[in-house]
């Protein structure tokens, strides 16, 4: 399944959540990553992030789609192209 996840998370768990995420998706811009992940993966990465966040200050937007979208995405502007997953 091709997924995107976008945050808004305190600023002592930015690191933290951009880290996990970057194990397993492409940092695309600032809060948003995406990429695709085997169902199993997926709830793996669900569990970790749920371990980090707070659910009472923090959000986090999963969306998963069924098909890969490439074709049907568009970008106005700077293309970030962003997809290292060097964690620094």
């Amino acid at each position: 399944m091709y997924v995107i996840v976008t945050y808004d998370v305190g600023e002592k768990r930015i690191n933290k959540i951009r880290k996990l995420l970057r194990r397993y998706l492409n940092w695309v811009q600032n809060s948003v990553f995406e990429g695709e992940l085997t169902e199993s993966k997926f709830e793996k990465c669900i569990h970790e992030i749920r371990d980090i966040i707070d659910e009472s200050e923090d959000s986090v937007y999963i969306y998963k789609l069924s098909y890969f979208f490439s074709d049907m995405k568009q970008i106005i502007g700077q293309d970030k192209n962003l997809t290292d997953n060097t964690i620094l």
